[in-house]
C-alpha cells in the first residue's frame, strides 16, 4: 500500500512536511533539507504571530491561566485545530471553536464563557455597522413610538459572572443565578458593558422587532406571572430611558 501523500508532487509533499513541523515541532521532525537556524525563524514567526493575536484578544484568560498553561493551550490549538479561515481577525473565533469542540482537559469550567465575553468586545470593536443618524428621533417617545436599538450590541447570558473574573476571582462553580450582560459600542466607538437582569434581557430581545415600548412591555407583562401590569409599565419606562442614556437604544423611528 502506498504511503498517504506519496502520489503528490514533490513540492506539495514538502509543504505538508514543512507545515506539520511548524504546527508542532515536538511531534513532527524538521525537514532534512531545511537549515535548523532558518527553521527556527519560521517557527518563531508563526507561533508568535498567532499567540500575540490571541493574547490581545483574550488578555484576562491569559492572566487567569498563567504563562505555562496558556502557551500549552495555544500550542494545542495550533497543532490540533483545523482552522477554516485564513484571516487574522478570525483567529479568535477559531480559538473559541477549538475550546468548544475539543474541551481541553484541566482548564477552568468558566474559561469558554470568559473567552466568549472577551471575543464579543473584539467583535464589536471591529464591526463595520454604523449607528444611524437619519430616520431616528433621539428624543422620541419610547413608550408610544417604535423603539430603535443600536445595531452594535450583544445581549448575553452566562452561567458565570465573566465580567468579574480575573486572577483574584476564579469561581470553582457557577452561582445559582445566571449573569445577564449587554455589551455595546457607543457613538465614540468605545465598547462598554451593562450588567442587566432577566427583565431587561427579555425587553431588549423583544425590541429586536419594530415595537413601541408599550407593546414590548405588554409582552413582558404577559410573560411575568403574578406581576402587576402597571408596575411593569412604570419600571419598564425607567429601563428604556436608562438604555437610551447608555446609547443602547437610539430613540424612535421617524
Amino acid at each position: 500500500m502506498s504511503k498517504r501523500g506519496s502520489n503528490l508532487p514533490g513540492f506539495r509533499a514538502a509543504q505538508i512536511e514543512f507545515s506539520a513541523h511548524i504546527r508542532n515541532p515536538e511531534v513532527h521532525p524538521r525537514p532534512a533539507d531545511v537549515e535548523e537556524r532558518r527553521m527556527r525563524i519560521y517557527l518563531k514567526l508563526f507561533y508568535d504571530n498567532i499567540e500575540n493575536f490571541l493574547a490581545s484578544a483574550f488578555p484576562v484568560a491569559k492572566r487567569v491561566l498563567g504563562n505555562e498553561t496558556w502557551h500549552s493551550l495555544v500550542r494545542e490549538f495550533v497543532h490540533m485545530h483545523p482552522s477554516t479561515s485564513p484571516y487574522f481577525l478570525e483567529i479568535s473565533q477559531e480559538f473559541l471553536s477549538f475550546l468548544d469542540d475539543r474541551k481541553p482537559a484541566g482548564l477552568p469550567d468558566f474559561l469558554l464563557e470568559l473567552c466568549h465575553y472577551e471575543w464579543v468586545e473584539l467583535y464589536l470593536n471591529v464591526a463595520e455597522e454604523e449607528i444611524a443618524t437619519s430616520g431616528i428621533d433621539p428624543e422620541g417617545d419610547l413608550l408610544n413610538g417604535d423603539v430603535v436599538r443600536s445595531p452594535l450590541l450583544k445581549i448575553l447570558s452566562y452561567r458565570y459572572p465573566v465580567h468579574r473574573i480575573g486572577p483574584k476571582y476564579q469561581p470553582s462553580e457557577p452561582p445559582a443565578d445566571a449573569t445577564h450582560l449587554v455589551v455595546y459600542r457607543k457613538r465614540n466607538d468605545k465598547v462598554r458593558f451593562l450588567e442587566s437582569n432577566q427583565v431587561t434581557h427579555r425587553l431588549l430581545q423583544a425590541l429586536e422587532k419594530p415595537l413601541s415600548g408599550n407593546e414590548a412591555l405588554e409582552l413582558l407583562a404577559n410573560e411575568l406571572s403574578g406581576v402587576d401590569r402597571q408596575t411593569v409599565r412604570e419600571q419598564g419606562a425607567a429601563i428604556l430611558e436608562k438604555l437610551r442614556d447608555a446609547e443602547i437604544i437610539l430613540g424612535t423611528r421617524l
